[in-house]
């Protein structure tokens, strides 16, 4: 795949016509993208930086050695920039969203409610969008992706991140002709407690936020990125929260820990493991039904099966984003998007006790985590969405670990992801009967 996209941007480098290409977001991972584009792309041109503060936005081009930059807080501005090979930045994502002249948008932001609004504004006027927001992507991916389909434009996650990497593991050992029966997520730490304070000097090592490296030690962000794969390939979860064995040795070993009939019968599952190597990659688990391949695979040192290991030892997130713009802009290729209805969510957990009349706190912060559940489940047990509980007022009290409610909390009024995650359940209630009798 990689080198037809390669020789494509080369072509598009060469004709003087390259992908023109819009950013929301300008934070760490942003600024990391903005570099690559300039330095490392050939045939793809960052035109565009929107950020809240703009000054953000301007450093992401200067660390890229870009220094002649347009601030424009109009789409004719914006236009004109673009038509005059300007790079410009502006604190208004919609202007990104509303110009000529770009191709795509990549949605860097992290954020549900304001990710969504720019998201749905992008689809509205006919751009592709690339994801780099999986607690966007968990909590309404599905129903954005309709209107992503409607709109004729692509809407996907991104290479580099893990859950684009499995996807990519999947489809080649799909298209080797195995079945693939579990994806899965090496991790090196996994204790739903962790929060800011215990995060801080991590996060300063690195020059990234608290709460972001809290999301990830807390278990919140792999459940995202499972749920996500899970939704891209029709597979579950076979437990609340998956197994996440902690399994030191080689992923290649896991071929043998699981239960190749527990993994039939589920229809393929997500998982994650802590501490296996090579971390931090991701896993395949495939199976194969022809002796005669089996045969093949055991002389290629894959072993006798049932099941065979599959793994990439790395993600390089911002290095790989760019390919997927690629992929969607020359190709109308999608790296991970739903299938159709919800099939895992991530559910709101109690991090600690929590008291009636507190107000929840954002995506890894301190007073919940998310699991993964089956989305059946949830919507039985009316399960409240990791990605809608920052700003719900609780009822009661919960206790530290229970999973959490809608009929525990008061959901802020006039919120756009609440409106779709409301339209979402509806569209798939009505679509599931629908294709049951056709």
């Amino acid at each position: 795949m990689m080198f037809i996209v390669d020789t494509a941007l080369k072509a598009r480098a060469e004709a003087g016509n390259p992908i023109k290409v819009g950013m929301v977001g300008a934070g760490f991972m942003g600024r990391g993208i903005a570099n690559q584009i300039a330095n490392s792309v050939p045939g793809m041109e960052l035109v565009a930086i929107s950020n809240r503060n703009v000054e953000a936005a301007q450093r992401a081009y200067t660390e890229a050695g870009i220094t002649e930059i347009k601030t424009v807080s109009t789409v004719a501005q914006l236009e004109a920039a673009i038509a005059q090979n300007q790079y410009a930045v502006t604190d208004d994502p919609m202007l990104l969203c509303q110009a000529e002249g770009i191709d795509a948008l990549i949605e860097v932001t992290g954020a549900i409610e304001f990710g969504a609004t720019v998201i749905m504004e992008a689809i509205a006027y006919r751009k592709h969008v690339i994801m780099m927001d999986a607690e966007l992507d968990g909590t309404i991916g599905p129903i954005l992706k309709v209107y992503a389909d409607k709109a004729g434009v692509i809407l996907s996650a991104c290479d580099g991140d893990q859950p684009g990497v499995e996807m990519n593991l999947y489809r080649f050992v799909k298209s080797i002709g195995l079945t693939p029966l579990l994806c899965g997520n090496i991790k090196g730490l996994q204790d739903p407690y962790r929060n800011p304070t215990t995060q801080e000097s991590f996060a300063k090592q690195w020059g990234q936020k608290a709460h972001m490296v809290t999301s990830f030690a807390d278990g919140t962000k792999i459940s995202f990125e499972q749920a996500i794969v899970a939704n891209g390939t029709g597979m579950r979860v076979c437990k609340r929260g998956m197994l996440g064995y902690d399994y030191r040795g080689h992923v290649d070993d896991l071929a043998q820990k699981y239960d190749i009939d527990m993994l039939k019968e589920w229809g393929g599952i997500v998982d994650y493991v802590v501490g296996s190597q090579p971390g931090p990659g991701v896993f395949v688990l495939g199976t194969h039904d022809d002796p005669k391949q089996k045969h093949y695979l055991n002389l290629y040192k894959l072993g006798e099966g049932p099941l065979y290991s599959f793994y990439t030892p790395y993600h390089l997130c911002h290095f790989e984003v760019p390919l997927s713009v690629a992929r969607a802009v020359l190709f109308q290729d999608r790296v991970l998007s739903p299938l159709g209805a919800p099939l895992v969510d991530v559910v709101a957990t109690a991090k600690i006790d929590l008291k009636a009349g507190e107000t929840i706190d954002p995506i890894g912060y301190y007073m919940t985590y998310g699991q993964c559940e089956n989305s059946d489940v949830t919507q039985a047990e009316n399960l409240l969405p990791m990605g809608l509980a920052e700003g719900c007022r609780l009822k009661r009290d919960i206790p530290k670990d229970q999973v959490l409610t809608y009929d525990d909390v008061e959901v802020p009024e006039g919120r756009l992801c609440d409106k779709l995650r409301a339209e979402q359940t509806a569209y798939f209630a009505q679509a599931v009967p629908q294709l049951a009798a056709v």
